[in-house]
C-alpha cells in the first residue's frame, strides 16, 4: 500500500536558500568547513558534506539538484515528513499572533492546548505538563524532579539514579551520567560525571519470554541501594542510540512491580519511541503500565521546532510544591508559543489520520525489504519493530565510503557504529521505502567489507 502524501516532491528549481539567491553548493560547504561544528565530529575532517537546500514529503533536495529520499526523517522527528500543509499553516498562524513569550507569570492558547493533548494520550496518572527545550533537557527535567520529589518526602539519601546498561538518554551532564558507562558515547566523561548504578541490558527480543533471573540483578541492585535511589531510568521497549535493541514488554511490566515493590519512581525517556514509533502510542502501551515520569520530544512538533516535554503525576507535583514551593528549574524559551503550536498541529495530524496502519506498513515492507541481509556475512543481525529497521554488522561502519555510497543511490542513511538503520516518516510509501531498504541491502553487501576483508 502506498500511503505518500500528495506533498512527497520537492518543487523544481528549489536549489536556493529561500530568498531567492541560488545556492553554491561548494561554497557553502567550505565555509561550514571552516566555521560550522557539527554533532559528533571533529573540526578538523573532512566527511562528507551534503548541502540540503529545500525539502518536502519525504525528499531532501541537494543544492546540485539530486534529491534523496530520506530514511531518517531528521533523527526520527519528522514523522509527517517536510513541508506538511497542516504544520506550515499552524506555523504561520502563529506567527502572526506571537513567536514568543516567557512562561514565567504567563501563559498562552499554544501551551493549554498542549498539555491538554499530552495528558489525553498518555497514560492516566500522567496529569502535570513540564515544557522543556530538547530530548536532553526533558531528561534533566526528570532527574530533578525525582530528587527534588525524594528531598521532599524527607529521602535526602536517595541522590543516585539506576538505570540499564545500552541506554542512551541525552548529551547533557545528567543525561550523560545515565547513558551506558563503557559502551557508549560518553565514555571520555567518566570521573566527571556522578556516578549512577547500572543493571544489565534488558534482554534482546520483542517477543522473549521473561524470567525472574532476567531482572534479578535488577532487583539485587534496588535491595541493596534502596535508601540511595531516586528512580529507576531507561528507555521502554526501545534502547535507541545505545544500540537499537529491543526488549519484551514483559521485562518493563517487571520493572514497573520492583520499582513499586521498593518505593522508587520509575522515569520512561519516550523521546525516541513516543508518538507511534514503535507501532503503539507510546512505548509503555505495550506493557499496559504508566511510568511516574515521561519524557517526550523528537517528534513532538512533526520535526519542526525544537520541544520536548516531561510529564509527572499530580503526586509528585503537589509533593515538592507543598515542601519547596516550587520546582527550580524554568528555560528561557519553556513552552515557546511557535513551537507549541506546532506540537499540537502535528499531535491532532498524527491522531486524525491512520498511523497505526501507515506504521504496520512500514513494519510489514521493512521486514520483507531487510531480510536479504540476513545472508550476507558482514551481518550479525536484522531487526524490525514498528517504523524501525536495524542491521547490525559484525564491524564498524565505514562512514567515509558508507555515507556517499548511500547518497549515490539516492537515499539518505545516516549509520553509526555497527549499525545500518533507518527511522523513516511514517507518510513514506511502499515503492520509496523498497529504495531505502533495497539501498541498505546493497551498500551493506558491497560496499561495506565482510569480515576478515
Amino acid at each position: 500500500m502506498n500511503t505518500a502524501e500528495p506533498h512527497d516532491r520537492v518543487p523544481a528549481g528549489s536549489t536556493d536558500s529561500g530568498g531567492g539567491r541560488r545556492v553554491d553548493g561548494d561554497e557553502l560547504v567550505a565555509y561550514d568547513r571552516r566555521h560550522i561544528w557539527h554533532p559528533y565530529a571533529g573540526a578538523l575532517g573532512d566527511a562528507p558534506l551534503f548541502p540540503v537546500v529545500s525539502a518536502a514529503g519525504v525528499r531532501l533536495r541537494l543544492a546540485d539538484g539530486r534529491e534523496l529520499i530520506d530514511g531518517m526523517a531528521s533523527w526520527w522527528s519528522a514523522i509527517h515528513g517536510y513541508n506538511h500543509p497542516s504544520l506550515n499553516a499552524a506555523a504561520r498562524r502563529q506567527l502572526d499572533a506571537m513567536a514568543h513569550v516567557m512562561f514565567g507569570g504567563l501563559t498562552h492558547p499554544p501551551a493549554v492546548e498542549l498539555a491538554r493533548r499530552l495528558v489525553d494520550l498518555t497514560p492516566k496518572p500522567l496529569q502535570r505538563v513540564f515544557p522543556a527545550d530538547s530530548g536532553s533537557v526533558a531528561v534533566e527535567v526528570a532527574l530533578k524532579m525525582a530528587l527534588q520529589y525524594q528531598r521532599a518526602r524527607g529521602r535526602d539519601s536517595r541522590t543516585r539514579m539506576l538505570t540499564v546498561r545500552g541506554g542512551y538518554h541525552g548529551d547533557t551532564f545528567a543525561a550523560m551520567a545515565i547513558c551506558d558507562p563503557d559502551g557508549g558515547m560518553h565514555s571520555l566523561w567518566s570521573g566527571a560525571l556522578p556516578e549512577q548504578l547500572f543493571a544489565p541490558t534488558p534482554p534482546s527480543g520483542f517477543d522473549r519470554p521473561i524470567t525472574e533471573d532476567d531482572t534479578a540483578a535488577l532487583a539485587e541492585l534496588l535491595t541493596k541501594h534502596q535508601d540511595e535511589v531516586a528512580a529507576v531510568v531507561l528507555e521502554p521497549i526501545v534502547q535507541g542510540t545505545g544500540g537499537m535493541r529491543f526488549h519484551a514488554p514483559a521485562y518493563l511490566r517487571r520493572v514497573r512491580e520492583l520499582c513499586d515493590e521498593a518505593g522508587v519512581l520509575l522515569i520512561a525517556d519516550e523521546i525516541a519511541t513516543g508518538f507511534g514509533r514503535t507501532g503503539a502510542m507510546f512505548a509503555c502501551d505495550h506493557a499496559g503500565i504508566a511510568p511516574d515520569i515521561l519524557c517526550v520530544g523528537k517528534a513532538l512538533t512533526g520535526g519542526y521546532l525544537t520541544m520536548a516535554a516531561t510529564l509527572c503525576t499530580d503526586e509528585i507535583a503537589e509533593t515538592i510544591s507543598r515542601a519547596h514551593g516550587a520546582f527550580m528549574h524554568g528555560p528561557t524559551f519553556m513552552a515557546n508559543p511557535l513551537a507549541a503550536a506546532v506540537a499540537v498541529a502535528s499531535i491532532d495530524l498524527l491522531v486524525s489520520g491512520p498511523w497505526q496502519e501507515r506504521v504496520a506498513a512500514l513494519e510489514s515492507g521493512l521486514r520483507t525489504g531487510l531480510a536479504p541481509a540476513r545472508e550476507l556475512p558482514q551481518v550479525a543481525d536484522v531487526r524490525v519493530l514498528g517504523g524501525i529497521g536495524v542491521i547490525e554488522l559484525h564491524e564498524p561502519v565505514d562512514m567515509a565510503r558508507v555515507q556517499p555510497a548511500f547518497v549515490e543511490r539516492g537515499v539518505w542513511i545516516r549509520p553509526f557504529g555497527k549499525l545500518v538503520y533507518t527511522m523513516p516518516p511514517y507518510v513514506m510509501g511502499g515503492a520509496d521505502l523498497a529504495e531505502v531498504t533495497g539501498a541498505m541491502v546493497d551498500v551493506v553487501g558491497t560496499v561495506h567489507p565482510a569480515p576478515g576483508r
